[in-house]
């Protein structure tokens, strides 16, 4: 059976637009796509890649589509998967998008690097180790890379953070600040694809003794990383990139490339695109200048602001313009006000040439309705204005004009720190509504987390108080309030506290079945490296006086000894440190004992006030919280042994480095994953989490944006000379995209905060702004009046596996809750080695034959 594009579009309910309709449509040469806010892009690319696979027969393989999110390629996968099931019931065609390249731009670069068809003999290569932003702070505040510091740069490394604190004009000298500031220009220089010796060489020519011997450090981390096989976000562009300069038939690959939110790349994603566009050309970029927030991560806005001279460029053709400036978001109101925000400051380039931003968007609101939709509070300090927006929400939320408070989102320019933040979330929490705001403060502060680590504080032990002040001092006031709090929640359950005396017993038996062992091995005149022999070692260690039944057990049976035989016949002998920690070990891991926790009552109606719906906050928090303990795990802390418990070795890594390095750290405001916004509670957000997303309500809490120069912008622009917007502009540049984003978020109704007094500032633009369009406040409006929201569905369906998502429901339907929807992380995984060892030895045959071929 023949099908037509139109007839998928109506099977599907898809009404496109003369831009869209000719977006999805142009597939040949370069497409320069500029998508207004609530344009619809997502179903655009959506559409786009369908016409190419079902219409214009392009495989899936030969497709590279790039999305800022992995939630977003996610939506994007299950659209395809549902639209490309029609077309296989329709004309019997199958699809199988397994091979086709979709997700964020380091995901695809991990796939570039391990892609045989990148490798000039398809040979295997082996695939660096990704370390995420965490495991960065840990090493660079580590004490092994302060020590390479005195040795490197043949200078105290108290002077050198005194150095570093004056060159970033920072508040502090801290360990902790010195290694944030070096991981942020460390960042950028590899997304700027710079070398050590780029940077030094630079560095002298402009007597820059500071930035020098920071290069000296960047060479050294970026070869330690490499010796190590390993990169982090930043180096994995360039091993990504130099696996496509290795050969030119990389350039004829992908027939098809597809960047999504185009004004967020950086300089090496910018080069790493253009290489694989090289052959056929067919290169399509989305995206809006106006909402570029990423310079601090080092994207460069004039990659989509240029992009036609730079297409020209570099592919030696201009792109075709088009673009989508349709508004099926937002009121009429909305979109006429921050489409008049945007124009509040002058964006013409100094020379006259031109303008930093992309002019002329005519951007339209698809809604002509002129009702009210844009308010402000009324003037009044920012107590009594909280107090009224706060009245407000309840207001709203009593007469049912929103299905769940969690329609109804309060942005932040930031939230770390944020005395406004505080004062309205207090307001909302006196009305006596519910709030979800874990990075208003500190995350490890908020109460699941004050519990579960009080808890552990009390099993594994407290680190000794030190006579330090600051941090260190805060953070020991943070463990004692959590062990306090842990305290009344073993007093109000019994058996929770029963529970923790068992485990405190066990840790208790684990450490001293090591020490009577490590005594007999001292005593026999062994050492823990000596090869274990049976038939020497077994009855010693069996008659040590005063170890457990089950360390008994775990000096093994007679299969374990025959095992222990074998391995020293081939070389590979165990050693007495290897069945010491055998003896010793336990059934349980960090994680493992979290999950245990969680079966207690105090947890336990967490997940109960989930399921009913009435409060997912909780929840959510249990599900980072999860997380954290399991990238604990992934840096080596999974098994615990005697070894690791005496002379608190296990408390050292865990609460003295690891708990204190999220406390220092605390939470990040610039999440690129999921973000949930539970039931039942009023989400607070920064505008950097709100981007991508809308709401039936938007609050911006604050009109407020301090002015300054991002000191790695500084830096960066001594090193490195390019077209680029003037320095001293970019601050007034940022803050504008910043409230535009947040301004164009809303659905039905946006809501100003506009305090008065002491010490409060409104960024000129707003003021200039609300003398243009005169805003009626929020005493003006009759809530009972307001239309009633319900839930959104969304246009693009979700995939799920029937067969397994069924499967693991029916076995615990709070099992399913907890991993597939709220993204708990499990606490064992399974490996099929040898599975995963015949694949690859067939996969290695298979690519050594079309090698040969070649």
């Amino acid at each position: 059976m023949s099908l037509i594009l139109e007839e998928l579009f109506e099977i599907h309910g898809f009404k496109p637009n003369e831009g869209q309709r000719e977006a999805i449509t142009s597939l040949n040469g370069p497409l320069f796509l500029m998508a207004g806010p609530g344009s619809g892009k997502t179903r655009v690319l959506l559409w786009r890649v369908v016409n190419m696979l079902v219409f214009h027969d392009v495989q899936p393989e030969k497709i590279f589509l790039s999305t800022f999110t992995e939630k977003a390629a996610k939506q994007l996968q299950d659209g395809l998967q549902s639209i490309l099931g029609t077309v296989t019931n329709k004309t019997g065609k199958p699809f199988d998008l397994s091979k086709m390249y979709v997700g964020t731009i380091h995901s695809l670069c991990q796939r570039i690097i391990s892609d045989r068809r990148f490798i000039p003999d398809r040979s295997r290569v082996k695939i660096p180790v990704l370390i995420d932003e965490l495991e960065q702070y840990f090493l660079i505040n580590s004490t092994m890379f302060w020590g390479k510091v005195q040795e490197l740069l043949h200078i105290d490394e108290e002077n050198f953070r005194s150095e570093l604190k004056t060159y970033y004009e920072a508040r502090s000298s801290s360990k902790h600040n010195s290694a944030q500031s070096l991981i942020s220009i460390f960042n950028r220089f590899s997304e700027e694809n710079l070398t050590a010796e780029d940077i030094k060489i630079r560095a002298k020519s402009i007597n820059g003794e500071v930035l020098e011997k920071i290069a000296v450090l960047y060479g050294w981390y970026r070869d330690f990383l490499f010796g190590r096989n390993q990169v982090d976000f930043s180096l994995l562009q360039q091993k990504a990139l130099q696996t496509l300069l290795q050969s030119e038939h990389v350039t004829e690959i992908f027939e098809h490339i597809i960047i999504d939110e185009y004004q967020d790349t950086n300089k090496i994603q910018e080069q790493l695109i253009f290489r694989l566009a090289k052959g056929y050309k067919n290169l399509c970029v989305v995206g809006d200048d106006d909402q570029a927030l990423y310079r601090f991560r080092g994207a460069t806005v004039e990659n989509f602001v240029q992009f036609p001279q730079r297409c020209n460029k570099y592919l030696g053709v201009s792109p075709k313009e088009i673009k989508l400036n349709i508004n099926y978001r937002s009121k009429k109101q909305i979109v006429k006000t921050y489409t008049s925000f945007i124009d509040q400051i002058d964006w013409q380039r100094e020379d006259g040439t031109g303008y930093y931003r992309l002019h002329n968007k005519n951007i339209q609101p698809h809604n002509q309705e002129e009702d009210i939709s844009v308010v402000t509070s009324t003037t009044g300090t920012y107590d009594e204005v909280a107090k009224e927006i706060a009245e407000f929400t309840k207001t709203l939320i009593d007469e049912k004009k929103v299905a769940d408070p969690n329609q109804i989102a309060f942005l932040f320019p930031a939230l770390k720190n944020n005395s406004k933040a505080r004062t309205m979330k207090h307001a909302l929490e006196k009305a006596g509504l519910k709030v979800y705001a874990p990075r208003a403060g500190r995350f490890l502060d908020v109460e699941e987390a004050k519990a579960l680590f009080g808890l552990y504080l009390h099993i594994l032990g407290k680190p000794n108080r030190e006579e330090y002040g600051g941090a260190y001092s805060d953070y020991h006031d943070w463990m004692e309030n959590s062990m306090s709090f842990a305290k009344e929640l073993m007093e109000h359950d019994e058996r929770l506290a029963r529970f923790v005396e068992l485990k405190k017993e066990e840790l208790s038996e684990c450490r001293n079945d090591y020490i009577r062992l490590l005594d007999t091995v001292d005593k026999k005149g062994w050492t823990l490296k000596d090869s274990y022999d049976p038939k020497v070692h077994k009855r010693d260690l069996l008659n040590t006086s005063g170890i457990s039944l089950k360390a008994r057990k775990g000096l093994g049976t007679t299969v374990l000894d025959k095992i222990a035989e074998e391995k020293s016949k081939e070389g590979k002998p165990f050693s007495l440190q290897y069945i010491l920690n055998r003896a010793t070990s336990l059934d349980w891991s960090i994680l493992d004992l979290f999950y245990r926790i969680c079966g207690f009552a105090y947890f336990s109606q967490m997940f109960k006030l989930a399921e009913d719906g009435t409060d997912e906050g909780p929840i959510c928090n249990l599900s980072m919280l999860s997380d954290y303990l399991a990238r604990f795990l992934e840096q080596g802390g999974s098994i615990i042994t005697g070894a690791v418990l005496i002379e608190g070795g296990l408390v050292a890594n865990f609460f003295g480095r690891y708990v204190y390095g999220l406390y220092q750290l605390g939470e990040s405001e610039y999440e690129d994953d999921e973000t949930p916004f539970p039931k039942g509670r009023i989400p607070f957000l920064t505008i950097h989490q709100s981007k991508g997303l809308e709401f039936p309500y938007v609050i911006v809490g604050s009109l407020e944006k301090r002015n300054s120069i991002p000191k790695n912008e500084e830096i960066i622009r001594k090193v490195v000379t390019d077209d680029a917007e003037p320095l001293h502009r970019v601050p007034e540049f940022d803050a504008m995209r910043l409230f535009y984003v947040a301004l164009s978020r809303a659905e039905k109704m946006l809501i100003l905060a506009s305090p008065r007094g002491k010490g409060i500032k409104t960024h000129k633009a707003f003021k200039q702004l609300f003398e243009e369009k005169r805003y009626k406040t929020l005493p003006d409006l009759n809530v009972t009046e307001l239309p009633t929201v319900s839930i959104k569905h969304e246009d693009i369906p979700k995939i799920y596996s029937y067969t397994g998502d069924y499967l693991l429901y029916l076995k615990c339907p709070r099992n399913y809750m907890a991993f597939k929807k709220y993204g708990f992380v499990p606490s064992r995984s399974q490996t099929m080695l040898f599975g995963n060892l015949v694949h690859k030895t067939i996969e290695d045959l298979h690519n050594k034959i079309i090698s040969l071929r070649g």
